[in-house]
């Protein structure tokens, strides 16, 4: 369910409430003092207001796009090949035991 801004507007005009910003900030488990409500209902409202805007643009013409750059994948494909024997790997080790090449500790 999305909410949209009416779903926490006073009755009478377009303003958020201070108890609908504190309601939100119960809900997400956020402290805030009087004047960050305060704050953060202004800019709540002009967030709102920009989606809006945003809402009214007619996009009906408009491709879905994923990305607005046309670009192509550089990479090359992923082929599989054998792997170097074992051998050839721990010669180039400068410590090993049996098959598992020794190195040092991470976190010590």
């Amino acid at each position: 369910m999305f909410l949209k801004k009416k779903d926490f507007l006073m009755s009478n005009n377009d303003d958020l409430t201070s108890e609908a910003i504190r309601h939100l900030a119960s809900l997400t488990r956020i402290s805030m003092s009087d004047e960050e409500v305060e704050k953060m209902r202004d800019e709540m409202s002009n967030i709102l207001d920009n989606i809006a805007v945003l809402n009214e643009i007619n996009t009906d013409s408009v491709d879905p796009t994923g990305h607005s750059v046309d670009l192509k994948s550089v990479l090359r494909d992923d082929v599989s090949k054998d792997s170097l024997p074992t051998a050839d790997i721990l010669s180039n080790a400068p410590n090993y035991d049996e098959d598992l090449i020794k190195i040092k500790p991470v976190f010590e």
